[in-house]
Protein backbone atom coordinates (compact mmCIF):
# COMPACT_ATOMS: atom_id res chain seq x y z
CA UNK A 1 0.00 0.00 0.00
CA UNK A 2 1.04 3.80 -0.48
CA UNK A 3 1.80 5.98 1.90
CA UNK A 4 -0.95 7.99 2.53
CA UNK A 5 -0.47 11.74 1.28
CA UNK A 6 -1.32 13.45 5.05
CA UNK A 7 1.94 11.05 6.19
CA UNK A 8 3.96 12.96 3.74
CA UNK A 9 2.67 16.36 4.88
CA UNK A 10 2.59 15.69 8.46
CA UNK A 11 6.63 14.62 7.84
CA UNK A 12 7.22 17.89 5.35
CA UNK A 13 5.89 20.29 8.39
CA UNK A 14 8.89 18.76 10.85
CA UNK A 15 12.18 20.32 11.10
CA UNK A 16 14.83 19.14 8.93
CA UNK A 17 16.17 16.64 11.42
CA UNK A 18 13.33 15.26 12.70
CA UNK A 19 11.55 15.15 8.88
CA UNK A 20 14.46 12.79 8.13
CA UNK A 21 13.89 10.51 11.12
CA UNK A 22 10.32 10.26 9.84
CA UNK A 23 10.79 9.80 6.34
CA UNK A 24 13.46 7.12 7.82
CA UNK A 25 10.88 5.71 9.69
CA UNK A 26 7.86 6.07 7.22
CA UNK A 27 10.28 3.80 4.76
CA UNK A 28 10.62 1.63 6.63
CA UNK A 29 7.55 0.79 8.36
CA UNK A 30 5.88 0.48 4.77
CA UNK A 31 8.68 -1.92 3.48
CA UNK A 32 7.98 -4.08 6.50
CA UNK A 33 3.90 -3.97 6.33
CA UNK A 34 3.50 -3.45 2.73
CA UNK A 35 -0.16 -4.67 3.51
CA UNK A 36 -0.91 -2.22 6.38
CA UNK A 37 -3.21 0.56 5.93
CA UNK A 38 -1.86 3.63 6.97
CA UNK A 39 -2.91 7.22 7.62
CA UNK A 40 -2.75 10.16 9.91
CA UNK A 41 -5.16 9.40 13.48
CA UNK A 42 -4.93 11.34 16.04
CA UNK A 43 -3.00 13.93 14.24
CA UNK A 44 -0.23 11.40 13.78
CA UNK A 45 0.75 8.76 11.29
CA UNK A 46 -0.28 5.02 12.07
CA UNK A 47 -0.27 1.80 10.79
CA UNK A 48 -2.81 -0.62 11.04
CA UNK A 49 -3.51 -3.88 10.23
CA UNK A 50 -6.74 -5.17 9.97
CA UNK A 51 -8.04 -1.81 11.74
CA UNK A 52 -5.77 -2.87 14.38
CA UNK A 53 -3.49 -0.15 15.32
CA UNK A 54 0.22 -1.60 15.45
CA UNK A 55 2.85 1.01 15.09
CA UNK A 56 3.08 4.62 14.53
CA UNK A 57 5.55 7.50 15.02
CA UNK A 58 4.70 11.26 16.61
CA UNK A 59 6.70 14.50 16.83
CA UNK A 60 7.64 15.42 20.51
CA UNK A 61 9.18 18.68 22.11
CA UNK A 62 12.99 16.96 22.12
CA UNK A 63 12.40 13.99 19.84
CA UNK A 64 10.36 11.87 17.11
CA UNK A 65 8.81 8.69 19.04
CA UNK A 66 8.18 5.56 17.39
CA UNK A 67 4.99 3.38 19.34
CA UNK A 68 4.18 0.09 19.20
CA UNK A 69 0.86 -0.74 20.58
CA UNK A 70 1.50 -4.13 21.49
CA UNK A 71 5.46 -3.46 22.14
CA UNK A 72 5.61 -4.33 25.25
CA UNK A 73 5.12 -7.94 24.48
CA UNK A 74 8.08 -8.18 22.23
CA UNK A 75 10.35 -8.64 25.00
CA UNK A 76 12.91 -5.51 23.36
CA UNK A 77 15.25 -3.85 25.39
CA UNK A 78 15.95 -1.01 23.16
CA UNK A 79 11.73 -0.64 23.40
CA UNK A 80 10.55 1.25 26.90
CA UNK A 81 7.08 0.97 28.17
CA UNK A 82 4.53 3.26 27.09
CA UNK A 83 1.03 4.42 29.06
CA UNK A 84 -1.76 1.90 30.82
CA UNK A 85 -2.11 -0.44 28.14
CA UNK A 86 0.51 -2.92 26.43
CA UNK A 87 2.49 -0.19 24.10
CA UNK A 88 6.38 0.48 23.65
CA UNK A 89 8.71 3.42 21.84
CA UNK A 90 11.74 4.24 21.44
CA UNK A 91 13.04 8.19 20.60
CA UNK A 92 14.85 9.84 18.32
CA UNK A 93 16.53 12.82 17.56
CA UNK A 94 18.88 11.69 14.16
CA UNK A 95 18.30 9.19 11.48
CA UNK A 96 22.04 7.64 13.15
CA UNK A 97 20.14 6.59 16.26
CA UNK A 98 17.59 4.38 14.20
CA UNK A 99 19.16 0.79 14.31
CA UNK A 100 17.31 -0.62 10.63
CA UNK A 101 18.28 -4.39 12.16
CA UNK A 102 16.44 -3.92 15.27
CA UNK A 103 13.53 -1.83 13.76
CA UNK A 104 13.16 -4.50 11.07
CA UNK A 105 12.67 -7.18 13.97
CA UNK A 106 10.10 -4.98 15.90
CA UNK A 107 8.11 -4.49 12.78
CA UNK A 108 8.46 -8.26 12.38
CA UNK A 109 6.65 -8.55 15.83
CA UNK A 110 4.22 -6.22 15.33
CA UNK A 111 2.89 -7.94 12.62
CA UNK A 112 2.72 -11.34 15.10
CA UNK A 113 2.01 -10.12 18.23
CA UNK A 114 -1.01 -7.91 18.77
CA UNK A 115 -3.70 -7.07 21.09
CA UNK A 116 -7.03 -6.12 20.11
CA UNK A 117 -7.09 -2.24 20.36
CA UNK A 118 -9.72 -1.81 17.45
CA UNK A 119 -12.22 -3.42 20.19
CA UNK A 120 -10.88 -1.69 23.47
CA UNK A 121 -14.21 0.59 23.60
CA UNK A 122 -16.36 -2.21 23.27
CA UNK A 123 -14.96 -4.59 25.58
CA UNK A 124 -14.36 -1.64 27.88
CA UNK A 125 -11.09 -1.45 28.24
CA UNK A 126 -9.93 -4.70 28.47
CA UNK A 127 -7.07 -5.76 26.20
CA UNK A 128 -7.06 -8.80 24.42
CA UNK A 129 -4.19 -10.48 22.56
CA UNK A 130 -5.03 -12.09 19.17
CA UNK A 131 -4.55 -15.46 17.67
Amino acid sequence: MALHPDIDEYNKKQAATDREVCDLLAREIDRALPEAENKLWHAHPVWFLEGNPVVGYSKLKGSVRLLFWSGQSFDEEGLKSEGSFKAAEARYTTTAEVSRKDLKRWLAKARAIQWDYKNIVRRKGKLVRLP
